[in-house]
């Protein structure tokens, strides 16, 4: 009978349907019932790295980082392109203060969705930290446009705010290179 439910694709709707139900649950703040929603998906379909990815995140939320980066790390196994397991290992790169490994992170979720302004945002705080203040303007520049698209004014002053920084930063660089 399983074999019959997978043919006619009752599995994958009762999987994207606990899917749906951990998302809701997720914007409820309950992120446990999200966690067990998307658990009970995993279990019908383990082959989606999109489900790792959102119960990672879910962890990741919750402050869980070692689930978190199991989760991901089983996604970006399934598929490497996996935006939101790379957008979270660069997260929890990011914490640990290892911007080489938030850099890759960053750059393979900005690959995967390149208009994702929480992306970009950290790929500019990873230059910043890495001293590239050039590069780190840049990249706040291309999150603040995504910011605008999507009618954000406190994150758009925020972007002007650091690339002001930045730029600042960069200018103190090449005075002191100068010298």
């Amino acid at each position: 009978m399983a074999r019959l439910g997978a043919r006619l694709g009752l599995t994958r709707f009762d999987a994207d349907e606990y899917y749906k139900l951990a998302l809701k649950a997720f914007k409820k703040n309950d992120v446990e019932e999200a966690i067990l929603n998307m658990t009970h998906a995993i279990a019908l379909l383990p082959y989606r790295a999109e489900y790792y990815a959102a119960r990672g995140f879910f962890h990741l939320e919750d402050g869980v980082d070692l689930k978190a980066a199991e989760d991901f790390d089983k996604a970006l196994e399934i598929s490497n392109y996996e935006m939101l397991a790379n957008y979270g290992k660069g997260i929890i790169a990011y914490r640990d203060k290892d911007w080489e490994g938030a850099s890759h992170y960053f750059l393979a979720a900005w690959a995967a969705s390149p208009e994702r302004a929480e992306t970009l945002y950290y790929l500019a705080m990873v230059a910043y930290r890495m001293k590239a203040f050039a590069r780190a303007a840049d990249w706040m520049m291309r999150a603040r446009a995504s910011y605008e698209k999507r009618g954000e004014k406190k994150s758009v002053n925020d972007a002007n705010e650091w690339i002001r920084e930045f730029r600042l930063q960069d200018s103190r660089d090449h005075l002191l290179k100068n010298d």
